[in-house]
Formats: C-alpha cells, structure tokens, sequence
C-alpha cells in the first residue's frame, strides 16, 4: 500500500539529513512516523513524505535512510537500520497561511502523480496545503483528512479577553509587519475559510474529541469521521513525575507566545497565588516575545508582547517569571518533572500534546475547560476551571501547589488516561485499520 503524507512541517528526521533547521512543533508526527516505519515489513506500507517549502527545496525529491529507531514500550528497540522512505518538497509560503496559491495546488499534483498514493494522508486543516491536496487528487475518497487545531473556530476566540486597547494597538513592530492582533484574528478567518472548504470536500477525517467531531459535522454532516487518538515522542513514556523532585513553586507552561495560549491569565492571576505561594514562580517554554533588553528588541515588541510586561511590572513580577525558549523533547521532560503543576491555560484547544505529556509523566494538571481538553483530562484526574476566570484559575493552581500527597489517586487516574490516549501500539493499529478501509 502506497501512503503519502501531507505534512505541515519538514519532519526533523529529513531536516537532519539536508542539513537545515527543524521545528519541535508536532512531534507526535515523529512517534506515529516511527511505529510505521519500525514496522514497515509486516504492514505493508510503502511511506512518502511531502513537506511545504518556499525555496530550493519546494521541488527537493530524495530517499532518506531511517537509522535505527528506539520506541516506547518497546525495550530494546526495532531496528530500522536497512529502511529509507521518499520525501518530496513541494511550493508553499507557510508565511501566509491566510492565502490559497495555485502554485502549492500544481505543485501537490506533481506529488501526488509522482508517489500514485493507495492513500493520503493530510496532517491538519491549518493551511491551504489541506484544501489544495484536496483539489488536487483526482479522487477524495482516498484522502484522510488529520483534524489538528481548527481555524475557524479559532478565529472566534482569538482575542482571549484582551483590553480593547491593546487589541487595536498597532506597535512599531505590528504596523511593519502587518501583524497586529486584529490582523492575525483575519488570518485565522481566512485560514478558517480554506478549512472549512476542506472540509466540505472531504470524504474521510480523523480526529480525537467530541469538540473536532461536532465541529466537523458542522460544515459536512456527510464526513465519515474515524477516532484516532496520538502517539506522542519517545521520551514521555519514561520517567515519572514525584513531588519530592520538585523545586518549590514552579508552574509550567509550554507555551506564551500569542493570545490564545493565555499567558496573561497566569500573570493576572499571579499575585493572588503569590499572597498563599510565596515562592511560586512561572515558567514559559517556546519563543520569548517579551525581550527588550536592546533598542532593537524594543522595536521587536508586539501589542501582545508588550501587555504582558505592562502585567509583569505593574504587579512586580520581574523575579517571578522565567522563559526558558526553545525547548528540546529532552529539555521539555524535565521541566514538567521539575514543575509542581502543569498550566493550560489557552482560550481554546482541540487535543495539546503539552497536556498530555505532562499526563503520561504524573504531572499534576490544571487546565481550562474549552473545547476538546474535557474529553483528555476529567475532573477526577485534575483541575478544570472556566476560561477567562483568573480567581478559579488562581485557585486552582493555588490548590495544585499545596498539595501533599492527598492527591496520588488523582494523578494515577490521569496517567492511565493518558497512557490509553497515547498507546503508541494500539494507535499505530488503528491507523492501519483507517488505511486499509480508504484503500479498499
């Protein structure tokens, strides 16, 4: 069987092999990737892999060779030393995510006849790759549409309570690069728009909570929609969160970085926590916005970027919040075993990854209830609050950092939920259960 994947991001396998820079972003890509190729001769999968590209690397053709793969829960490893699968560029500005270009829909074409896929497989709606995929192929029916974040909804909500003040700031750095906090909203409406053509059009997807699945239903009522939960990077399978390994006070985020991760909550919430938490201190994975050390770093700063330091000085928080940057899986690992407590506080979210990483590991979790995250972690398993509300969220991450030892029933509870979300062998038969429906 011939499956062709459509992703959003060059993998980091292929990265490594042309020598350029890969992104940390949808690792789950590379645990799901691994199980089919450490098991390639006894599925029967012939895999190619198309990435979005802008320069030289749009028409890149090659065969890259596997290596030798280490899986979770499997002790020793499948050797993978003797496999190699194709990976094709193909033309796509990830720049403007907003905007459908021909040239990305001739461009997938030329893939697609090339690899002659039995199936695609199309991880995410996000970008116009999605709905040009679906333009493309001759057949929709042997397409698989991966539901990830959804635009459209997004788009509804990506203001996250802010200030209108803020919201309509133009700063030197939004107005240069047309990028203010209105105009990334309108990207996510158009980006929403080519999804929910996407959507229309497709025959199959697959998704993991209740939330993607109405939504879905929403636009197409005829979708056949297929449950498939994720298989996350190796190294959160081992390991486990203990409270006596903890530094005092510290509450993680994965990430800061626009509105919809919800940052701000955190920080308003910040000083009530301090009043009960004297030690309590955030930290932030992924990119700091907020740097402004040097006149060009001023110049950098966004409306987003510079409410957050208004928060961050007006409460005397400086000593309070740390961001960590880029975060490796590795790094990203042991920040949550070194955390108290785990912090989702986003507007919206379909599955994060982040949360249930920080599940498999026993972290305690404290997340806003929206969209899908009800169907990854129930009340029994951690703390939900309602968005938007910073005393429930103080509250309960108040609750999280004084806890001692009440609360063992309550992680277990959650590390078998994750464990079952995220089995990397029952998840790796689904799929190709999925596969073998389309292609047949």
């Amino acid at each position: 069987m011939r499956v062709l994947w459509i992703v959003n991001r060059m993998l980091p396998i292929i990265a490594e092999c042309l020598g350029v820079e890969s992104s940390v972003k949808e690792g789950w890509i590379t645990g799901m990737f691994a199980q089919i190729m450490a098991n390639t001769a006894g599925n029967g999968i012939e895999l190619s892999i198309a990435f979005p590209a802008k320069d030289e690397l749009a028409t890149f053709e090659g065969e890259i060779p596997v290596g030798d793969i280490k899986l979770p829960n499997i002790p020793f490893g499948i050797s993978t030393e003797k496999q190699t699968f194709k990976a094709y560029g193909f033309y796509e500005d990830l720049n403007k995510g907003e905007k459908y270009d021909l040239k990305t829909e001739e461009s997938l074409k030329q893939v697609i006849n090339k690899v002659n896929p039995d199936v695609i497989h199309v991880f995410g709606t996000e970008f116009p790759h999605c709905l040009a995929t679906l333009k493309a192929a001759d057949n929709s029916g042997k397409i698989l549409v991966g539901l990830q974040g959804l635009c459209h909804a997004i788009a509804e909500v990506y203001e996250a309570d802010l200030p209108k003040a803020v919201v309509n700031r133009n700063t030197f750095r939004d107005f240069l690069k047309r990028d203010s906090i209105k105009r990334q909203k309108y990207k996510y409406f158009k980006r929403g728009e080519n999804e929910k053509e996407a959507i229309s059009r497709a025959t199959y997807v697959t998704g993991r909570t209740k939330w993607d699945r109405n939504r879905t239903k929403e636009i197409n009522p005829d979708v056949v929609y297929l449950g498939m939960n994720e298989t996350l990077r190796s190294c959160f399978y081992t390991g486990r969160w203990r409270q006596e390994n903890c530094e005092p006070g510290v509450i993680f985020l994965s990430q800061g970085d626009y509105p919809l991760k919800g940052l701000h909550y955190v920080l308003e919430a910040l000083p009530k926590i301090l009043e009960e938490c004297p030690d309590a201190h955030i930290y932030i994975g992924g990119q700091n916005i907020t740097k402004h050390e040097t006149f060009k770093e001023k110049l950098k700063l966004s409306s987003y970027a510079k409410y957050l330091l208004k928060l961050i000085k007006v409460n005397h928080l400086e000593d309070k919040v740390t961001f960590l940057g880029s975060l490796t899986a590795e790094e990203m690992r042991e920040q949550y075993l070194r955390s108290n407590v785990f912090v989702c506080p986003s507007k919206l979210e379909n599955s994060p990854n982040s949360l249930g990483e920080a599940m498999l590991l026993g972290v305690p979790c404290v997340a806003a209830r929206v969209g899908g995250i009800p169907d990854l972690i129930t009340e029994d398993e951690g703390i939900l609050y309602e968005d938007g509300n910073v005393d429930e969220l103080a509250n309960a991450i108040i609750e999280q950092l004084k806890a001692e030892g009440d609360f063992t029933a309550r992680l277990k509870k959650a590390r078998g939920h994750a464990n079952f979300n995220h089995d990397p062998e029952a998840n790796y038969h689904t799929l190709l259960q999925i596969y073998n429906r389309i292609a047949n």
